[in-house]
């Protein structure tokens, strides 16, 4: 096989699996609908991932700006921007494309690349901030565990390299295979909307 032929077959086998993957997720939707929820049922019940569709499919053809986030923070509409809180120093906001159902971002105003840009006050509130992140999640789903962390400059796979953030993902038990789909757990749309204010409503600080 020419590298040509490669290519062309390597195109249809990555259209393939967008399809298949697609088409999953419009039966899994279609089932839930059919058959509710339970509402006493277990956190892992509910799969909020449609949102993530655009990106999995390649239609957001969107580029974002060179820093969203200082956008988002000088806009008084914090809904639509998803803001869950705001610090003196640092903000918490929901991720556009959660790796997970809930994922937030903790991050200063300031556009600063690394920890170290950071004044004393701002590292405070930042930490502070993380923990009332992870209390926020726990409170409004409960989830079994967290993956916390940073990701600095563009080689260990930071969006924004010039803006640190801080990425607090909720994790539940069996949440990275087919075993929920396959024991009849149901896929929730629950729209970023919606999420923000549970999220905002679990808010104490």
């Amino acid at each position: 096989m020419n590298s040509q032929q490669y290519w062309s077959s390597n195109k249809k086998s990555t259209s393939s699996i967008k399809d298949l993957v697609y088409s999953a997720f419009l039966m899994i939707e279609e089932k839930s609908k059919s058959k509710p929820v339970n509402d006493e049922g277990s956190v892992m019940q509910r799969l909020h991932a449609y949102w993530r569709m655009p990106y999995i499919l390649g239609q957001d053809t969107e580029k974002p700006a060179e820093n969203p986030f200082s956008k988002m923070q000088d806009s008084k509409d914090d809904q639509s921007n998803h803001i869950i809180f705001r610090g003196q120093f640092n903000f918490i906001v929901m991720n556009r494309y959660p790796y997970n159902a809930g994922h937030l971002l903790v991050l200063p105003y300031r556009p600063v690349a690394q920890l170290a840009d950071l004044e004393k006050e701002e590292r405070y509130e930042l930490m502070d901030l993380i923990i009332e992140a992870q209390n926020i999640l726990q409170r409004a789903l409960k989830p079994d565990g967290f993956n916390t962390g940073f990701n600095f400059g563009k080689a260990a796979g930071a969006g924004i390299p010039s803006h640190l953030h801080c990425h607090v993902v909720p994790r539940w038990n069996g949440d990275t295979n087919f075993m929920p789909v396959i024991a009849e757990t149901k896929v929730i749309p629950e729209a970023m909307d919606a999420m923000w204010e549970r999220l905002v409503k679990a808010t104490t600080v």
